[in-house]
């Protein structure tokens, strides 16, 4: 309940903060007619939840986002990197110094549209617009905002990169083309279709060369500077099964690793973690040239080669989903469903047998 106070000459509300159990002010006013209808409100609002406090309101914007932020431990280093480097370089200094209460829905689409106008990137816009909206709704779930002024802003269409995948005679070319002790790593992106971290971090312990399998339970990522390892994307390990004469030819490469079980599979030429930022400039582009091969080809793109070999080869969408390690199988559809035009000529034929056995029993 709410209740009035005369303090110093003029009428002081005070409410029981529902959250907390303290007691906290709600306003002063200098006649009491319009403290005993402002209590009427407060009290209203405490009983149905909608209570918002003026005081945690006024809380800077830059203030609340480190709270948040120090909240979110369980993140991964990267992620966490990534987050605070869009904090200080495009949300803080637009809205670090603001109110809580004074951002208005404008205000965030007035942002939007200086960062669009300062070359950012459609991708980068809208990632930087779902952390702001994270920490508004952050706020509202914690009593400090009524609502999200980031919700239903207008965002700039994100337009998907073409997606290049080699055939297997194309990626026979470009392993001829890539020095000697990097063809098991090309091969291995091309047919286990693994992500560039899970083929930095794995180790020699999770290479069964007997199942012809690969454990993916690390992934390795930079994080400022540095060599972060952790659980791979979804946070899940997974088993992918590779083909015999892969098994063999990563026999051949571990002969030059050393025999501890956590000893990296594949490395830079000093022994260390693969930098390949270093590996793209030095060895990746050059061999794309010698093997002819469209210069926009990204070393990711043998991961999209993984996947069309499998479709080509039959694989189910299920077989795929795992083998690449998607969280959903709507991702490896929205992907690489396109890859499946036999499928569809499929269908269209079963329709066309249907409507002719259809028509056929009538007649």
């Amino acid at each position: 309940m709410a209740r009035i106070r005369k303090h110093r000459g003029k009428w002081q509300i005070l409410y029981r903060d529902p959250t907390t159990g303290r007691e906290r002010s709600a306003g002063t006013f200098t006649r009491k007619s319009d403290a005993t209808r402002q209590r009427k409100a407060v009290e209203y609002k405490t009983q149905t939840g909608e209570w918002i406090d003026p005081t945690l309101q006024a809380t800077p914007y830059g203030e609340w986002a480190r709270t948040w932020l120090d909240t979110k431990t369980h993140l991964k280093p990267k992620t966490l990197e990534t987050y605070e480097s869009l904090f200080n370089s495009r949300i803080l200094p637009h809205f670090g110094d603001a109110r809580l209460r004074d951002i208005r829905a404008i205000d965030v689409e007035q942002w939007i549209t200086t960062l669009h106008e300062v070359g950012l990137s459609p991708l980068t816009i809208r990632k930087a617009h779902g952390l702001l909206s994270q920490t508004f709704k952050a706020a509202m779930r914690s009593r400090m905002l009524p609502n999200n002024p980031a919700e239903g802003a207008s965002l700039p269409r994100v337009e998907r990169k073409e997606m290049l995948h080699l055939s297997p005679d194309q990626v026979q070319r470009l392993a001829d083309a890539i020095p000697d002790e990097h063809e098991a790593l090309i091969y291995t992106l091309a047919y286990a279709g693994i992500r560039q971290g899970e083929a930095t971090a794995l180790r020699r312990g999770r290479v069964n060369l007997l199942r012809r399998e690969l454990v993916i339970a690390e992934s390795a990522t930079n994080v400022h500077g540095s060599k972060v390892f952790s659980l791979p994307k979804n946070g899940k390990t997974r088993t992918v099964p590779i083909p015999t004469f892969l098994a063999a030819m990563i026999a051949a490469h571990l002969e030059h690793v050393p025999p501890e079980p956590d000893a990296l599979v594949f490395t830079n030429s000093a022994g260390g973690p693969m930098d390949w930022s270093n590996f793209r400039r030095r060895v990746w582009a050059p061999a794309r040239e010698v093997a002819h091969l469209d210069p926009k080809l990204r070393i990711h793109d043998l991961r999209h080669t993984a996947a069309s070999i499998l479709i080509a080869q039959g694989a189910h969408p299920k077989v795929i989903q795992e083998h690449l390690g998607h969280s959903s199988i709507v991702i490896t559809m929205d992907r690489y469903g396109h890859l499946y035009p036999e499928d569809r000529s499929k269908v269209t034929d079963a329709l066309d047998a249907a409507f002719t056995a259809a028509r056929k029993a009538t007649a």
